[in-house]
């Protein structure tokens, strides 16, 4: 095949006019291009007042493929196109009796046991929360009632964190086996729509996601997999540092010498587990701040011009950072077009936000996190589980400034600038649910922290229109951006450091962030899991 890249077409262009750009373009007739697939499609809306334009990258079949790539050898533009396509590493031995387990069934454990199971090892896969319809019942009881379920929420239950959010499908991991290929495939092939496989920045939106995750469990099932709801693991079974298995909160032992830590970012309790059985963990970067929202309209005009509102074009994004002179950075984390604010606690008294888009993303409001980086060197140095103790404290205290019912603390970012209580709000109404309670929130994180944004988001104005206008509405806290802590793993085998069978992996375990990341990541784990069982088992293949 062929591949050609920085092929370029109006934004209004005919699904004709790409073959005979494509056609055009290696100079050759019509009846000689035999077919060819779209890679990526992105635009770029960087330069101001300049026409936008799609980008493509094609990949094709042609006749006489040798002749024309010697046509184009000094052509940086025309070349081969490599091999996308996922090979397995592994299948199970026949007569093969052991099982391997997986906790969590987050992106990263979903992508784990599919992985296993397609290679016929039956993974045993035990999620803490519901599967994912209870569970949407149970999250909008948060929202709507301000009822929390502490093991059904934005944080646990099938699909994970990732299930409630954006359904972002882009990353800037190196992937050079294209694992995530894989990963838009499997989510394709589960009912997501195609054009994730070829669009710049994928989405797919909660709502579209829980009927591919549950269409994904189904598959490992029907390979011999096993998914287990509401069991949560309180223990592990260890033997001169070999993992032998799992205790359930049933007090359920499952026996493995295979166990795959597909963690979220929110499983504090297993965290102090890991940490009382010694379990090589260590304190890791995260970042706190707000939520900001805005109407989309303003990042739409300021994005995208006179294009704003363009149908091929949908909600604009932005990505923003500013280096402020108390040394932090600031920067927006997980920005969603036409999405709304939502309660993302699990833990009872506790106030935590995040974002959601569905995948029309044409809600009146775009939000983003505006959050400063923060370090267990210089901001929280007690020990591995520093951060989560932070993140606990600052949680609880939002939870206060909140009304203590689960309503988020709010300001204006006006009064915020100018550091003044808020006391009503303007034309930009804040979409948080249960409700936000205006007030200061210089109250609700560290000084550094509140005086890095403050001076952040005049900046930000200047690079966006309207981005510091006096109504615009933040929304507290963001604290939960990744996980605050790392259980270290050795480079090749990806098993722990120190104890060997337990393979740390996904953004829990501090080596993804976000759906695609920890999705690739459940991949590599999976592979090395079925490569090391394979090893062991001294049985045929």
């Amino acid at each position: 095949m062929i591949r050609i890249t920085e092929l370029a077409l109006p934004l209004d262009h005919t699904p004709e006019a790409l073959r005979a750009a494509i056609v055009e373009r290696l100079k050759i007739k019509d009846a000689d291009l035999i077919d060819f697939t779209v890679f990526k499609r992105s635009y770029d809306a960087r330069k101001k007042g300049s026409e936008i334009k799609f980008v493509y990258i094609i990949d094709l079949n042609a006749r006489n493929i040798d002749k024309l790539l010697q046509r184009f050898t000094s052509d940086p533009h025309i070349r081969p196109a490599p091999d996308t396509r996922y090979h397995t590493v592994a299948q199970a031995p026949q007569g093969l009796t052991e099982r391997p387990v997986i906790i969590g069934f987050g992106p990263c454990g979903l992508f784990a046991a599919l992985t296993l199971a397609q290679m016929g090892f039956k993974p045993i896969v035990l999620e803490r929360g519901k599967e994912v319809r209870q569970r949407t019942k149970d999250t909008w009881a948060l929202w709507r009632n301000k009822t929390l379920t502490p093991e059904s929420n934005v944080q646990f239950g099938e699909g994970g964190a990732g299930l409630f959010s954006d359904g972002k499908l882009y990353s800037q991991i190196k992937d050079p086996k294209f694992y995530g290929r894989k990963v838009m495939h499997e989510f394709v092939r589960a009912g997501a729509p195609e054009e994730i496989m070829f669009v710049s920045k994928p989405h797919i939106g909660t709502f579209r996601l829980t009927g591919v995750v549950s269409a994904m469990r189904e598959e490992i099932r029907t390979l011999g997999g096993e998914v287990r709801f509401e069991s949560r693991v309180t223990d592990l079974q260890l033997n001169n540092g070999q993992v032998e298995g799992v205790v359930l909160d049933s007090g359920e032992v499952i026996a493995s010498r295979h166990v795959v830590l597909a963690l979220g970012h929110s499983s504090r309790d297993t965290f102090r587990m890991l940490h009382r059985r010694g379990v090589h963990i260590e304190a890791k970067p995260f970042a706190v701040g707000f939520r900001i929202e805005h109407p989309q309209s303003l990042i739409d005009n300021a994005r995208l011009g006179k294009y704003a509102g363009h149908p091929a074009l949908g909600a604009a994004d932005y990505k923003l950072v500013h280096h402020a002179k108390n040394g932090r950075a600031v920067y927006s984390f997980c920005m969603c077009p036409g999405g709304t604010v939502v309660a993302a606690t699990s833990e009872a008294g506790r106030v935590v936000t995040n974002g959601m888009s569905q995948y029309s993303r044409n809600e009146r409001n775009a939000n983003a996190g505006i959050v400063v980086g923060i370090s267990p060197e210089q901001d929280f140095p007690g020990g591995p589980l520093a951060g989560v103790e932070l993140q606990e404290q600052l949680e609880s205290r939002a939870f206060e400034l909140g009304g203590s019912d689960y309503c988020a603390p709010g300001q204006l970012v006006g009064d915020f600038i100018k550091g003044k209580p808020s006391e009503k709000l303007g034309e930009v109404e804040p979409s948080y649910k249960p409700g936000v309670k205006l007030g200061d929130l210089a109250l609700s994180l560290p000084t550094y922290v509140i005086e890095a944004i403050r001076e952040a988001l005049p900046e930000f104005g200047k690079q966006i229109r309207g981005f510091d206008r006096d109504d615009a509405v933040l929304t507290g806290i963001e604290t939960r951006t990744s996980s605050p802590v790392r259980i270290t793993r050795d480079h090749h085998s990806l098993q722990s450091l120190n104890t060997q069978g337990l393979y740390p992996a996904g953004e829990g375990a501090g080596y993804a962030g976000g759906i695609l990341s920890a999705g690739v990541d459940g991949i590599k784990v999976a592979e090395a899991v079925a490569l090391d069982m394979v090893a062991k088992a001294g049985l045929p293949s």
